[in-house]
């Protein structure tokens, strides 16, 4: 073998895995990082830069520093922040979800990450896309590829690929291998999302327009059909701001509306409509070049159901781990990269890659940070089907402080107030019977999946009993709340 480990893909998934797995190796091992980028631009997710909304809490960045070692601060750290105020599409009721966090700068960040993975003795190999995968008796064995200046071939064999290479993973659709990996997603999981990292002169103060020290998220069924507006700060006069749709809900919402807007035409209108944004520029911080505009496709479902094959492994992105209810994707992959650094070295030293010597990563991903993300794929999905107005109106009377608690903790929120049938609240039931009871079947699920997803298989040969029972409890909810597709 040429390496122990090769890393397809040097985002941030795929170089918190290899700083992870070369601090917790006990034999030296090698690992490559192959990256599409130059090494000064080493984990750029498009040509238009590290598209992404910045934000990651502190907990994740914690987490991560904790098992890897690594401390990040300024300059990849930009700005802190409080927490995150959400706001219905009326802006007149407003949810804040306490928890510090971090706006980051994400090609410092980058290169933070690429050079503790060089003081650790990982390997890069730039300007090379991976295209496919070696086999043999069916187990990876290597990666094939070609330099993208010269097109020359490049071929590696090792014990272990780790797929970190973005959500349209083409290693992942390919997989040349058997194996309980799901190869593809449905379109309709994806989010198209975009953003400017702007400048500006502040017009007046108005809080639920820009906040220097809470991340805003604008609800809006007519701006952002099927997601979400973001209004992120960097600074006092700097802004990270975008938003995503579901295209579905964006054809649904121009044909309803007889209109024809666009991603872009979205974005700009909401940037238009902000008033304190006085002269928004692109930034011309030298830190932010090649990063200040870009769209990028985001999934927002629960992950991929099984993340491990014989001499592979999935992460970040590629295993779909982004959060289906507000697509934030730097937190999962500081958790999942760090979790599969742990098992891969241990199943790399122990000369043991196959499926069953990787499964523990199925297991602990889930029960650490992955129980919850069917629960909110369903809720994401109740949500995108929900008018302003039924928006508006379980924002302000249906939302407990305890659920909003829950949220702050990443966790489901219950919807206790639907159930509690005091006479104030039956005749708010009363008026919106159809949004409380899917509220409640959306809360009664959730503790069904979250009780299934802890009881994740400890052995491959029960998963395909645990997968049938899961998709059997999504397709009865989904046809329940009419979202059948």
């Amino acid at each position: 073998m040429d390496y122990d480990i090769i890393v397809a893909g040097g985002g941030v998934a795929g170089l918190t895995t290899a700083i992870a797995a070369a601090k917790y190796s006990k034999q030296n091992l090698r690992i490559l990082v192959v990256d599409r980028n130059s090494r000064e631009e080493v984990g750029k997710k498009s040509p238009n830069g590290w598209i992404c909304g910045d934000a990651v809490s502190k907990r994740s960045l914690e987490y991560a520093a904790s098992n890897s070692g690594v401390v990040f601060s300024e300059p990849e750290i930009e700005h802190r922040v409080k927490g995150v105020l959400l706001f219905s599409p009326d802006r007149k009721t407003s949810v804040l979800f306490e928890g510090e966090g971090y706006l980051l700068n994400r090609r410092l960040f980058s290169k933070k990450q690429m050079l503790e993975a060089e003081r650790l003795g990982v390997e890069f190999r730039f300007n090379t896309v991976v295209t496919g995968l070696l086999s043999d008796n069916e187990r990876v064995i290597g990666v094939v590829g070609r330099d993208v200046h010269t097109n020359a071939k490049f071929t590696a064999r090792c014990k272990l690929v780790v797929d970190a290479t973005g959500a349209s993973s083409r290693l992942r659709a390919n997989l040349p291998i058997k194996s309980k990996v799901e190869r593809e997603i449905d379109r309709d999981d994806l989010e198209a999302t975009g953003r400017y990292i702007y400048t500006f002169t502040p017009k007046e103060e108005d809080r639920t327009y820009f906040d220097p020290e809470y991340c805003l998220i604008h609800l809006d069924q007519d701006l952002a059909p099927g997601g979400y507006c973001w209004t992120f700060p960097k600074g006092v006069n700097k802004v990270n701001i975008g938003l995503g749709v579901q295209k579905r809900a964006l054809d649904e919402r121009n044909k309803r509306l007889g209109r024809i807007d666009t991603l872009q035409s979205l974005i700009d209108s909401y940037v238009k409509g902000n008033s304190v944004l006085g002269e928004p520029r692109l930034s011309q911080d030298p830190n932010d070049q090649g990063n200040t505009f870009g769209n990028w496709q985001v999934p927002v479902r629960r992950q991929n159901e099984c993340l491990v094959a014989n001499g592979y492994a999935l992460v970040g992105d590629a295993a779909w781990m982004p959060r289906p209810i507000d697509a934030g994707g730097i937190g999962p992959s500081l958790y999942g990269g760090t979790i599969l650094a742990k098992v891969a070295v241990e199943a790399v030293e122990a000369s043991d890659t196959s499926e069953e010597g990787l499964w523990r990563y199925n297991l602990e991903y889930m029960r650490i940070y992955g129980y919850q993300m069917a629960s909110f794929e369903v809720l994401r999905r109740y949500l995108q089907t929900l008018p302003n107005d039924d928006i508006n109106y379980g924002m302000k009377h249906f939302l407990s402080k305890d659920d909003i608690e829950h949220i702050t903790r990443r966790e489901h929120p219950a919807f206790n107030k639907v159930q509690l049938f005091n006479p104030t609240m039956w005749l708010r039931i009363m008026q919106r019977p159809k949004l409380a009871k899917g509220l409640k079947t959306v809360s009664e699920t959730s503790r069904r999946l979250i009780n299934h997803n802890l009881n994740y298989p400890e052995k491959p040969s029960k998963f395909y009993e645990w997968q049938r029972d899961l998709h059997t409890l999504l397709n009865q909810t989904y046809q329940e709340l009419g979202l059948v597709r």
